[in-house]
């Protein structure tokens, strides 16, 4: 029901892998061996400190201190059957065998002159497997102390065991280089061997329960799952989850859904991740030098010969994957660039190389044509060439002396037709090309060194970073600059676009991710992340914005808050002091700021009214004031057939009298005569809320409390205090008048126009025949008149410039 986890020195219990439940936190060192037991829960950490936790109520149950110089704890194991039992294994080689319900040590082993990595349980009852230092592997009767057979792996120390239970007598063992070696205890040989099962160290390696699957894992960032059905024993591999086992460098949003990212990482690898589901993760491989030699590679050629390095940049285009390779990819110190196949999820079988070439130059920034058929390749020596991705054929070069500029490539984009192609370098030039005949139309002179250039080809804006932390943005068609921001303290590393091109996103060394609006020309979003970010990419539908960061091996997706509900962008100030937004996948403490932060959010209130010379409506249903003229109707519409009968039966409870023999309470003849059926005057003269506090509304002439007492009213209540205004209903003369003035202060405010007119047209209704015969209320009626016709003259002109605007726009040839 539980997985736990140790971070440091607190151990975590995890529910449902994403909740988390408790917390175990009493060890001075790190935790590095966790081994649950029951309703126990085994921790040792690197200071020799080892404690049984309760796992229910999270409490100490034993604690156990060993000298690490003479017996350090590297293995933990409990034996089958043995109850309350744990074999500990030390680097020193030393095993002890303890009862945690007794805290009594059993018995010692004295080991075998190595440090124990690996204690294993065996499907034979007593029998263990040690792993050693060494690469020695000993399968052990614990209960005999007797050694029954012992192998030596020449790859290093054993890092994991397991062993198969579905029915041949098999033990994996895996070591640091990545491989996995296969052992017969009947026939105390090895059967076979996989080498680089993972790039890294085989952490885990577990034999499923009666099935021929194995599952590993290891520092690669991999989960690999092999299945046991090749003639000979071998196994092949099943189903595989992996990311990237170094940092990734460059990412990219593939298609036009937004539902893949490619991206490129250190470890040299191009990889997809789905922002669906990793069931349609892929992998796309490492490159090679020659794939014909990669074929050879079992003659004794390495992998590191012929791996690529890195990829520092690449660019995608989904129009002609299907028909050939869509992925172009420049790689760390080549000048050679590679092409890649995402439907084969392979890499390409071109390697753009320009003819003639300058020796030590490197391939810098590419760009793929939005049409799929060409990319240009910029390189440090200046060269900037046109390869064919359908043969890989050159097709040219831009500038004199097959020189575009005098200094490295910073950049490339080409323009959405194909009729421009825009090129930057370290020498502070912008050019500006015709793609066709190469020729150079105009450049443009920066402020300083471009360090990276974006174009957002359906708009035309091309965005720099420049090397002094600022922003520029030109535009293509009329090749000038047309905004510049500054506000980054750092290198800017990546910038992308929304699809509308209305934003720009950037981040930098600075460790901030800030959102440009590019027609007010302002900051409008800015927050602080624990790592700097080194790349960015927008998803083409916009709500989600991806980023890698500085030693993080995972893609962060952060949500676009304005596809969710209403967000209002306001210009930051100069001074504005970004807040710190926190990771995923962080400790506990950080979790909580990350709470408390988005409690402490600056959430846009909307003012009750955004004008004094506007009108507002108040917020309530119509049921609540267009029904008020209608209510006669509406009563005698629901007036019911018949009057309600008698039930037939008794009730199901009935009433008793007090007393030791229960009886029950009938009523008399004489009390049901007796009991009158008219209510007292009292009663009736009773004011209500509502008068009370229209008639203090008079003295402090604020009338915000009765018309918040109106409006929790339904209609029948409505109607109801209005009548008790006049003094045939309980009220007063001077009621009426008020009520009038408060219909006029909702006028005169703007406010409730709707509630104002519905208000007075049932007020009128009820009181217009006594009104009529008092000259002050007429006077007031008459103010309120001229009020209500001016108001209305100003809504009208409103309405009828709007339908006159309106009528042109539908009806005019434009």
């Amino acid at each position: 029901m539980l997985v736990f986890a140790a971070t440091g020195r607190l151990i975590s219990a995890f529910a449902r892998n994403k909740e988390v439940v408790m917390h175990y936190n009493g060890h001075e060192q790190e935790v590095r061996l966790l081994l649950p037991l029951g309703d126990q829960l085994i921790s040792a950490d690197s200071g020799g400190d080892v404690i049984v936790w309760d796992v229910q109520s999270g409490e100490v149950y034993l604690r156990l201190h060993f000298d690490p110089s003479t017996f350090d704890v590297s293995a933990m194991m409990h034996p089958s059957t043995y109850l309350n039992k744990v074999l500990l294994g030390s680097s020193q080689g030393a095993l002890q065998l303890w009862n945690i319900k007794t805290s009594k040590l059993l018995f010692t082993f004295a080991g075998w002159s190595a440090g124990v990595t690996v204690l294993q349980q065996s499907p034979a009852v007593d029998v263990v497997g040690v792993g050693t230092a060494t690469g020695r592997i000993i399968i052990h009767n614990i209960r005999l102390d007797e050694t029954l057979m012992s192998f030596t792996q020449d790859w290093g120390p054993i890092t994991s065991l397991s062993f198969r239970t579905d029915g041949p007598p098999i033990v994996a063992s895996g070591s640091p280089q990545g491989h996995i070696a296969f052992w017969d205890l009947e026939r105390h040989q090895l059967v076979t061997q996989h080498r680089h099962a993972h790039r890294t160290s085989i952490a885990g390696a577990t034999f499923l329960q009666g099935e021929p699957i194995l599952v590993t894992n290891g520092a690669d960032n991999a989960i690999k799952v092999w299945i046991f059905d090749q003639e000979g024993g071998g196994a092949r591999l099943l189903r595989i989850r992996q990311g990237h086992s170094a940092p990734p460098t460059t990412i990219h949003h593939h298609g036009n859904d937004g539902k893949n990212i490619l991206s490129a990482g250190q470890d040299g690898t191009l990889q997809s991740f789905s922002t669906v589901h990793e069931r349609f993760n892929k992998n796309l491989g490492h490159g090679s030098v020659n794939k014909k030699k990669e074929k050879k590679k079992k003659k004794g050629l390495t992998y590191e010969e012929l791996r690529l390095p890195a990829i520092t940049a690449f660019s995608s285009s989904v129009t002609r994957q299907s028909d050939w390779d869509g992925i172009v990819a420049c790689h760390r110190d080549r000048l050679a660039t590679t092409t890649w196949n995402y439907q084969r999820c392979t890499m390409g079988a071109h390697h753009l190389q320009p003819p003639g070439s300058r020796r030590g130059a490197i391939a810098t920034a590419v760009d793929i044509t939005s049409c799929g058929n060409f990319v240009v390749i910029g390189s440090s020596c200046g060269r900037v060439d046109v390869y064919n991705l359908q043969s890989g054929l050159h097709r040219g070069c831009y500038g004199d002396d097959e020189k575009a500029h005098n200094s490295v490539v910073r950049g490339i984009a080409t323009d959405t037709l194909n009729q421009l192609t825009l090129t930057t370098g370290s020498d502070w030039l912008l050019k500006f090309w015709r793609f066709k005949s190469k020729k150079l139309e105009e450049e443009m002179k920066l402020n300083a060194a471009p360090a990276s250039m974006k174009l957002h080809r359906e708009s035309g804006m091309l965005a720099l970073a420049l090397d002094d932390f600022t922003l520029v943005v030109v535009d293509i068609e009329t090749r000038r600059v047309v905004r510049k921001f500054a506000g980054h303290h750092g290198n800017i590393n990546d910038m992308t676009f929304s699809p509308d091109g209305r934003w720009l996103v950037t981040v930098a060394m600075d460790c901030t991710i800030r959102a440009w609006d590019l027609p007010s020309g302002s900051l409008v979003d800015c927050f602080l992340v624990a790592t700097a970010p080194v790349s960015v990419s927008l998803s083409p539908t916009g709500d989600f914005l991806a980023t890698a960061h500085v030693d993080s091996l995972g893609l962060y997706l952060w949500t676009n808050k304005s596809l969710c509900g209403p967000v209002g962008l306001r210009p930051l100030p100069a001074d504005y002091q970004p807040v710190v937004e926190t990771l995923p996948g962080v400790t506990v403490e950080e979790t909580e700021q990350e709470v408390n932060s988005e409690e402490e959010e600056d959430v846009y209130q909307s003012a009750e009214q955004l004008g004094a010379e506007l009108v507002t409506l108040s917020l309530l249903p119509e049921s609540r004031w267009k029904s008020l003229l209608h209510l006669d109707e509406i009563k005698k519409r629901n007036k019911p057939v018949a009057a309600p009968a008698a039930p037939a039966a008794a009730p199901f409870f009935l009433p008793t009298v007090p007393g030791l023999t229960p009886r029950f309470a009938t009523q008399t003849q004489t009390e049901h005569e007796t009991q009158s059926k008219v209510l007292n005057w009292g009663v009736l003269s009773q004011r209500s809320e509502f008068i009370c506090t229209l008639e203090s509304a008079l003295t402090t002439g604020s009338f915000d409390q009765p018309l918040r007492l109106l409006k929790d009213c339904g209609p029948a209540a409505l109607s109801v205090e209005l009548n008790s205004l006049a003094p045939e209903g309980g009220g007063a003369r001077e009621l009426l008048l008020v009520f009038i003035q408060m219909i006029d202060s909702m006028l005169a405010s703007g406010r409730d126009f709707d509630l104002a007119h519905a208000y007075l047209a049932l007020f009128l209704k009820l009181h217009l025949r006594s009104l009529s015969q008092d000259a002050i209320a007429m006077e007031a009626l008459n103010h309120l008149l001229s009020r209500l016709e001016k108001s209305w003259a100003e809504l009208q002109a409103s309405f009828d410039q709007s339908l006159c605007l309106l009528s042109y726009a539908k009806s005019a040839l434009l």
